[in-house]
């Protein structure tokens, strides 16, 4: 294990990737504005690593953007970008393997009235009620083989067909180039268009100090982290008391396989979107968010969202599940609350 990291490291240092041109300093797309101010690094690291640096990070930069950091965004008052102020929010966040995209994704659900909505559960709901969408998939699925760009792009457009004037966050779609030319094509058929891309800056090797200490929840999806995140029971999660389990793909060597791909698929997907969000008429708004932890991420999540989209509000005391993956959940603990009820009267 020891001669793990240096292996991986040299895998990642910058040179390794050298021949793409978007793997400079991240920057934020804003046009009409000539204002420049530094992104603030974050000093907190995992598990008593070393200080975190930016390894490889994307530039998502052209001749007319501008270097903002998400804790100074526009405050009230100040000049918002054309078409975002009081917009509907519609939003897909890209992040590193292990760089926090579903605790982000499931505080955002928890705290706005948000439909999270991910391509994976959609693909089993499909499959389960056996639609034309989900029979075609399942025989693809039963294969081996891997759906076409055009069937994804059917899943997730059945859901985000009826949402038109919901705000969302998509898990999972696009995830390259053409999936996301695909998916534009479609909501401006609709006059749906995205308006907010989310790009997570975490370093390198916090992500790889990140897995080592992770243990989720497999039913729900929960993350638990042993260093800033620990369940209350050790091994079990908070919700359920279930047993946690290590992701397979948790270790040094499939993390440095990922990242490669991560890298190979997602360069041309952002800078497909920051020259989108550069154009002048665009109603998209790109943001690069840098952190060693989803804690440091999250108060900048909040504050775009809060400033640039003042339509999403807070959820009430009573919780409206939107998301399918809480919908499974709340059905369970329906059950398990069923359950317990029946036991008492038994005894």
């Amino acid at each position: 294990m020891s001669s793990v990291p240096s292996q991986l490291f040299s895998l990642l240092r910058p040179s390794a990737f050298a021949a793409s041109a978007w793997l400079r300093t991240p920057s934020l797309c804003v046009p009409g504005s000539s204002r420049h101010v530094s992104v603030p690094l974050a000093t907190r690291t995992i598990s008593q690593s070393a200080a975190s640096h930016k390894a490889i990070p994307f530039t998502l930069g052209s001749a007319r953007s501008e270097t903002v950091s998400a804790d100074s965004v526009a405050t009230p008052g100040s000049r918002q970008q054309p078409g975002s102020n009081g917009k509907v929010l519609r939003v897909i966040m890209f992040g590193k393997p292990g760089a926090g995209k579903g605790t982000l994704t499931a505080r955002l659900v928890k705290k706005y009235d948000i439909v999270s909505m991910s391509t994976g559960d959609l693909l089993r709901q499909h499959i389960a009620e056996k639609t034309e969408v989900g029979l075609l998939a399942e025989s693809i699925v039963a294969s081996g083989g891997l759906l076409p760009d055009d069937i994804m792009l059917k899943v997730v457009t059945s859901k985000l067909d009826v949402l038109q004037n919901r705000h969302w966050i998509l898990d999972g779609f696009p995830r390259t180039l053409g999936q996301g030319e695909l998916l534009d094509k479609h909501l401006a058929s609709k006059e749906t268009p995205l308006s907010l891309i989310v790009n997570l800056d975490v370093p390198d090797d916090v992500i790889l100090s990140r897995i080592s200490d992770r243990w989720v929840h497999l039913p729900s999806g929960r993350v638990y982290n042993l260093s800033y995140n620990p369940p209350k029971v050790p091994g079990h999660d908070d919700e359920t008391g279930e047993p946690l389990t290590k992701r397979p793909d948790d270790n040094p060597e499939i993390f440095a396989r990922r990242l490669e791909q991560f890298y190979a698929s997602t360069s041309p997907l952002l800078a497909y979107y920051s020259a989108k969000a550069a154009a002048s008429a665009s109603v998209t708004r790109l943001v690069t968010l840098s952190g060693s932890t989803s804690d440091e991420i999250w108060p900048q999540l909040e504050n775009v969202i809060r400033t640039h989209f003042p339509s999403v509000q807070e959820r009430q005391d009573v919780k409206r599940r939107h998301s399918l993956s809480d919908a499974v959940l709340a059905q369970r603990e329906q059950e398990t609350r069923k359950k317990g009820e029946a036991a008492v009267k038994d005894s």
